[in-house]
């Protein structure tokens, strides 16, 4: 079996966890204020064709970028207005939600399929990328990777340090406690999801201009529902969501790189490795009891209370 080059072997996991850390620490921030959103693969398959599709059209892989977050965001806000305004259950509208973005990725794609993106050029971090060993596993990358990391920063402290984050933490644990304080609860929910979709369209757009840089239906291929494992396997904290992201793009890069040294592992198990650990460990978490989710995740407000 051949080696595995330790130093590509990280540099590809930043790689692989940047479109799992957008779409989790998004989804974090929706459950944070109390709403189950199932919607993730489809928000993130619609960030990823409607991005690629953008930057192809316009020649700019950050236009194509923007357009992914403004598409996924829009298609989580009808999620919004049906589970927030209109009360319609959290977990079959989200399941419609990601049927919705299958069907409409495919239908727009289809004449992307077999086309190159416009490659996003990675940041010029100066005496930072020549370093050795370190410059390469860590300073080579593009802007996104570096903004999903500011992203979990962001989030962190906006959670523990501002009014609003207080807010939306008090929308998620007691939306009628929240409400009775005046707070407009459906409102604040509306930009969590907002929110949200912006960046698991970030994730998708990602996966179709970076990683895999063209067009191929179905490519998220479970990506949304290893994020909403994440978001769990963190107990709704951004820090612990950049651990997990980075722990499951390490499963996929690793079997990845075990299958091309010829590893005398059946390619299948290798192939279902990530999906069968996202599987495991939210038994565990699920044995030990340790969950730490919002007390309103998931409960409809009615705006009468």
């Amino acid at each position: 079996m051949e080696s595995i080059n330790p130093v590509l072997l990280i540099a590809s996991v930043m790689l692989s966890a940047t479109p799992l850390l957008l779409a989790a620490i998004g989804e974090m921030v929706v459950e944070r204020a109390g709403v189950l959103n199932l919607g993730v693969e489809g928000m993130m398959i619609t960030g990823a064709v409607v991005g690629f599709a953008v930057a192809v059209s316009t020649g700019s892989a950050a236009t194509g970028f923007a357009a992914a977050a403004l598409a996924a965001a829009a298609l989580s806000l009808t999620f919004g207005v049906l589970t927030q305004i209109f009360l319609s259950n959290q977990v079959a509208t989200g399941l419609g939600l990601t049927l919705v973005g299958l069907g409409l990725s495919a239908l727009i794609g289809k004449p992307y399929e077999g086309m190159k993106s416009p490659v996003l050029p990675r940041l010029d971090l100066g005496p930072l990328s020549d370093l050795p060993v370190v410059g390469r596993m860590l300073f080579t990358h593009d802007a996104v990777v570096y903004l999903s990391l500011l992203l979990v920063a962001a989030v962190w402290a906006f959670l523990r340090y501002t009014r609003a984050g207080l807010v939306l933490r008090a929308v998620g644990e007691n939306h009628e406690a929240a409400h009775a304080l005046g707070y407009k609860v459906v409102r604040i929910r509306l930009l969590a999801i907002f929110f949200g979709g912006a960046c698991a369209g970030l994730g998708g757009a990602y996966l179709s201009l970076v990683r895999v840089p063209q067009w191929t239906e179905g490519m998220t291929a479970g990506a949304g529902w290893i994020a909403l494992a994440i978001v769990v396997f963190a107990s709704w904290r951004p820090w612990r969501v950049l651990v997990g992201a980075y722990l499951f793009g390490g499963v996929t890069v690793l079997q990845l790189n075990l299958q091309a040294a010829g590893a005398q592992v059946p390619v299948a198990l290798l192939s279902a490795s990530p999906y069968l650990v996202t599987i495991a460990v939210l038994v565990l978490i699920s044995a030990r009891g340790a969950h730490a989710a919002p007390a309103s995740l998931g409960r409809p407000f009615h705006a009468t209370q």
